[in-house]
Formats: structure tokens, sequence, C-alpha cells
């Protein structure tokens, strides 16, 4: 079976468990069916008047005994065999988280973030039953039922037996059936919900744009459209469940009916004896619980199944760009060198880049300016790795960049991107995410140095200010500068900023470039802007549209030009300059 073979790994590791599980099932199977022998033979010592004082003390004794031997084996057996399916559900999504965190971003492209949540949710949950609760009406149904019907064939009448075991076929094809029916209906439950998880999400995150534009009825609306169809699906899985049970108890109760009558037949020609039928009337209730369990079986397996084959794919998708298998060794990024790099997204038709050739010395400054889609951010993503690109056309100190270890790669790198990545935590641990051990000297400088710290005197906690979900609590230029605070902290080599200054005001943009400037000696920065007063004092300046790099130079040099730099310039220096006399103006 795929859910078993998916996790061998886990059967292997727990295997001794597993087995002593199997030995205690047996074992209370096993004390179960005595029980049923003595009260047959109490029965049989009544109807002759055999049956004395210490003979029924010693009947009621037994019964004791096996009742309070069964407590123990079914409290141990639990613990071992629900003690593996938790185990089971802590490593499912430790693999699945740990996964997520080596992925690329092309990964959380192919799949939605609800389709993710469902997996390490309710899909797991679904493996995890299997390993526990199906194991164990398997191995009971297999173990119970073998012991049983030997019971019934050594104790009472094999024609008897195989009289009252006729429907069985019956209850195999019906479980079968339903068994494939749940199997495609639990799968739609499971993207459906993995839908309505996608829409929760973005209507959470997005709650403050959806207010402002009054779309709160529209979204209330759609959700409920989203879970109706969950509901939906959920409600077909139901039924094919509710089926289960019905359709076990139909075949129970013909066998029951069979066991009765043909049984009273054999009393009648004195084949068995009455206290035999009702041994083997108690052994056939007995049997019922294995048969339904056997029908819950099939029904979590194909849950079970489902969900691990949805986990395993996911497992299996790999990342892009991976780990050489040889790492060349380079202890500090002397130069940067893009040599005719072309770059496409996955998926795309369009190059975002073309054959960009471009050199970069450790300890300049590059602003990276340009229309919006230009290929700015495009191309500082290469050095993040985040996307496969062709080899041999992006060197780091003359070393091909994929033969470079990835933690080293990222290890130069302080990256502060264009959307705000901040955790629900306090101002300090967002600061300190990439050095949690720094001193508050250190958290100090950085602070002074994103321009942070009026701004962390007004909160009434300063620095251990809790900041919501993504920073909510923050505005837009707060955010930024948190951001640049963290980057600062770890004293990158390459400094990335991707239009990370947008939402400060220009007197804080110069602020925090004068002490980045002063602060970066000797260290790679590299700022991606709108701006374009945030990279006047830059080393070069290189100018992007339709990834191909357009102008190239000094500040200076580009205004002599008066190309597209130039312009735009003088642009953005007339507008400042109406703002500044609108605001002068009484």
């Amino acid at each position: 079976m795929q859910y078993f073979s998916k996790l061998s790994w886990f059967f292997r590791e727990r295997w001794l468990f597993y087995v002593l599980t199997v030995l205690l099932v047996a074992s209370t199977s096993f004390l179960n069916s005595i029980s049923p022998r003595l009260i047959g033979n109490t029965i049989d010592r009544i109807r002759e008047e055999t049956l004395t004082q210490a003979g029924l003390y010693q009947t009621v004794g037994w019964l004791l005994g096996i009742a309070v031997s069964m407590f123990i084996l079914v409290y141990l057996w639990n613990n071992l065999l629900f003690g593996s399916s938790v185990l089971l559900d802590k490593q499912l999504r430790s693999r699945l988280f740990k996964h997520w965190t080596t992925m690329t971003p092309s990964f959380f492209q192919r799949n939605r973030s609800g389709e993710l949540m469902a997996l390490a949710s309710n899909d797991i949950t679904a493996v995890s039953n299997t390993a526990g609760f199906g194991v164990l009406t398997l191995v009971n149904t297999i173990v119970a039922t073998t012991i049983v019907v030997i019971s019934m064939v050594i104790f009472v009448s094999f024609k008897l037996m195989a009289a009252a075991l006729l429907p069985l076929p019956l209850l195999a094809l019906a479980i079968n059936r339903l068994g494939k029916a749940m199997r495609i209906q639990f799968l739609d439950a499971q993207e459906s919900f993995g839908r309505m998880n996608d829409h929760v999400l973005e209507s959470i995150s997005g709650m403050r744009v959806l207010r402002s534009y009054v779309q709160e009825d529209k979204d209330i609306e759609a959700f409920g459209r989203v879970t109706g169809d969950v509901m939906e699906k959920n409600i077909k899985v139901a039924y094919i469940n509710a089926m289960f049970q019905p359709a076990i108890s139909i075949i129970v109760g013909l066998s029951f009916a069979i066991g009765i009558g043909y049984g009273s037949y054999l009393v009648f020609r004195n084949e068995i004896t009455l206290g035999e039928l009702v041994t083997f009337n108690i052994y056939l209730g007995l049997l019922i619980w294995p048969m339904i369990a056997f029908g819950e079986f099939i029904n979590i397996l194909q849950r079970g199944s489902a969900s691990v084959n949805r986990i395993q794919d996911n497992l299996e998708q790999r990342q892009e760009v991976v780990e050489p298998e040889r790492p060349v060794k380079v202890e500090v990024p002397e130069r940067i060198e893009f040599r005719g790099l072309t770059f496409r997204y996955p998926g795309s038709n369009v190059d975002s880049l073309k054959g960009i050739s471009l050199r970069i010395d450790r300890g300049e400054t590059i602003g990276i300016v340009g229309r919006t889609g230009g290929g700015k951010s495009t191309l500082l993503k290469q050095l993040l790795r985040q996307y496969p690109i062709e080899a041999g056309k992006l060197f780091v100190s003359n070393v091909p960049i994929e033969q470079i270890s990835l933690d080293r790669l990222k290890r130069w790198i302080g990256y502060v991107p264009q959307e705000h990545l901040l955790l629900s935590k306090t101002v300090k641990e967002n600061i300190a995410l990439g050095k949690p051990e720094a001193t508050e000297e250190e958290l100090a400088g950085v602070i002074a140095m994103a321009s942070l710290e009026n701004d962390i005197r007004q909160m009434k906690q300063g620095l251990q200010t809790m900041i919501g979900e993504n920073g909510v609590m923050l505005s837009g230029g707060q955010k930024q500068r948190v951001g640049i605070a963290r980057a600062l902290l770890v004293d990158p080599e390459i400094l990335i900023l991707d239009d990370a200054l947008s939402a400060v005001d220009a007197r804080t943009e110069h602020a925090i470039l004068q002490h980045i400037r002063g602060s970066r000696n000797g260290r790679t920065t590299l700022i991606a802007t709108h701006r374009l007063t945030a990279v006047t004092h830059a080393h070069r300046i290189i100018v992007f549209e339709d990834g191909v790099i357009i102008e190239e130079g000094t500040h200076a040099e580009l205004m002599q030009r008066k190309g597209w730099y130039g312009r735009q310039y003088d642009r953005q220096k007339l507008e400042q300059s109406l703002l500044a006399d609108e605001k002068e103006t009484p």
C-alpha cells in the first residue's frame, strides 16, 4: 500500500514499538477469546446440574483476572501506538517546515499559502491518525478475527463458523467501493479547504485595504461562497463515511441471523450444546468490532493515503538553486562581475535581464535606477541566488557564483527588500534577527544609523514594544528603518537596499545615507531606488530600462549627458521645489 511504502522510513525507525504493540494487541485478543469459552462451559454445567459453588467462584475469578489483565495490556499498547502517532505528527511538521525554509520564491509561486497550511494541519493529522488509530484497527482486525475464527472452529463448530461468515465477501465489496469514493471526495475537500485558507489569509492581511474601499460585505459574501463549497464537499465526505457502519451492520446482522438460526438447528440435532451456541454467538459478537474497525480502517487509510501523497508531492519538489558539490572557498567578495548575464523568471516568456555586463569592486557604492519594471530588483536578486542562472555569467572574486556555498554567500549579504518582512515580536527582536547576541551598544548604534531613536523614545515600552503581525503597529517608514537597522547590525560585506527608503522623507533619507556612507568604508553597497537623490553620492550609477543598462557613470557624468537620468533628476528636483513652495505659502 502506498501509505506504508511512503512512510517506510518512519516504520523502520519505530519497528520495535509497533512489534510490541502487535504482541500486546494479540495478547489482549487472546484473553478476550477465553471469556466466551468460560461462559459457555458454565451454561452447560448449569444445564447438566454439575456446577458447584467452588467452580462458579473459580470462573468468576478467571473473568475478573482477564478483565484486569486486559486493562493493563490495553493501557500499554495505547501508549506505545499513539505515542508513535504523535511522534510522526511532529516529524512530518518538522520535515515540511524545514523543506519550506530551503525553497526558493518560485516554489511559493507554485504553491498557495492556504494549500501549504492545509498540508501542515489537516493532511498531517490524517496521516498521523492512520499511523495510530488506523494501524490499531488493522492489527486488531487481523489478529482478533484470526483468534476468534480459530476459537470458533476448535471450541464450537466449523460448519457453523463457515455458514455465519458467508456474508463477509459482501463486506469486502462494499468497503472497496466506498473506500475509492472516499479517497476522491476527501481530496476534493482538502483542496477546497486550502482555497478557504487562502481567502482568509488574503482578507486578514488586506483588511485595511478592504475597509478603505468599503468592500467588507462583498468579501464576506465571497467568503460565504468559499465556505459553502468547503461545507458541500465535506458533507459528501460525511455521506460516504456514514455509509460504512450501516453497510457493516447489515452484513453483521446477516451473520447473526445465520448464527442463531443454523446454530439452533445444530443444537436440536445435538451436534453442539446450548453452551457452545452461546459461546459461538459471543464470539460472533466479538467479530462485530473487527468488522466495523476494518471499515473504519479503510476509511482512515484512504484519507491517510490521499494526504500522504499530497505531502510527499510537496516534499519532492526540489529547490532550483542547490549547494555546489565541491564549493570553492572565497574569504571576501573582492569583486562582483556580471558577464553577459541574461535572466528570465520561471514561467515567463520575456527576459527580465538581457546581456548584463557589470563590474563592482569591493568598497564601491552602486546606485541602480530606472523605470518601474526595468530590472533593478531582478539584478539584485541574482546575488541572493533566489533563482537559477546560466553558469559562468556571474562571478564573485573571479569564482562563478554557482560554485560558492549558499551559506557563505548569504552571510556576506545584508538585504532590505521592497516589501517589509517583520515578525510578530518586539522591536528589539526584529532588529536583532540576524544577530540575537547583539549588545545594547550595537543595537543603539544601528538604531541611530537608521534614524529610529526618536521613534523608539515615543513608544511606551521602547525596544520591548510588540509591533503586531507584520509590523501592523508601525508606519511604512518605521518598518523600512527597522529593516535597515536589522541589515546594518550584521555588518554585511554587501549591503543591498532595494527601494528601502521610499517611505521616509527626504531629510531622514539623507541622514540614513550619511550614516551608511560613514560606516561602510571598504564594504560594498548596492542601492536600488526611484528617488535619485538617494544615489547622488554613489561611486557609479546604473540606469536600467527593459532589462538593459542604458546609462552608466557618476552623478556628474550622467547629468552632463542629459539622458534619462539627467531629465528624471531635474524633474524630481522641480517637484521637490514646488512642494516646498506650497508648504511655505500661507
